[in-house]
């Protein structure tokens, strides 16, 4: 793997990073993507950690990103606990499948670890995340928004031993990952058009 640096991410940064969010996820769960307008918009919101917010520089190049945001869970007996989930995290397509993400995800939990954080909840995929120590929330008594049972991309993964044993409740995705499509799109039209398509295997 050639050398690479992650650093926070700065203003300057940030365009670049919306196009390289895009090309990440472009086609890829559905007809073009939200992720960019996402990251764009989650910057100034209340929750989003600037010291977490991420970028991966190889060979001088950005060609990564991830980003964090306050997050809890809301346990049975009526107490709020605190958890930080982060997403989306995007590599540039042709960089992809060379452990670059594993390695800005790695990066990015110690630092959040370092900051207090004590778990991470997030939605994705168990195969990659897997390899980080994530593991499903189905296997713990922690409930998905108000699903009566956690789906199998619900993971979670403690930063300390044993913060979550024990615990009953739901976790509720961060509102600020709720976005509107029309407020998306109209955002996209700043980018170069790309064609949108409807692919097997998309989510929406």
């Amino acid at each position: 793997m050639a050398d690479f640096l992650i650093r926070p991410e700065t203003p300057a940064d940030y365009r670049a990073v919306e196009a390289l969010t895009r090309d990440a996820f472009w086609n890829v769960y559905r007809p073009g993507c939200l992720e960019h307008y996402l990251v764009h918009r989650y910057r100034g919101r209340e929750g989003f950690v600037p010291e977490l917010d991420l970028v991966l520089e190889m060979n001088g190049r950005l060609v990564g990103h991830i980003m964090y945001v306050h997050a809890a869970i809301h346990t049975d007996d009526g107490k709020v606990l605190p958890v930080m989930t982060f997403g989306p995290i995007s590599i540039a397509p042709e960089c992809q499948r060379r452990g670059l993400g594993k390695a800005l995800l790695e990066d990015s939990l110690a630092r959040a670890a370092a900051l207090g954080a004590k778990a991470v909840c997030i939605e994705g995929n168990p195969a990659f995340y897997g390899k980080s120590g994530f593991v499903a929330a189905a296997s713990t008594a922690i409930r998905y928004n108000d699903e009566p049972s956690a789906p199998p991309y619900f993971l979670l993964k403690e930063l300390v031993p044993g913060y979550l044993t024990g615990i009953c409740g739901a976790y509720h995705t961060p509102e600020g990952y709720l976005v509107d499509e029309a407020e998306a799109l109209r955002f996209d039209a700043s980018f170069p058009p790309r064609e949108r398509l409807r692919l097997p295997g998309q989510l929406a």
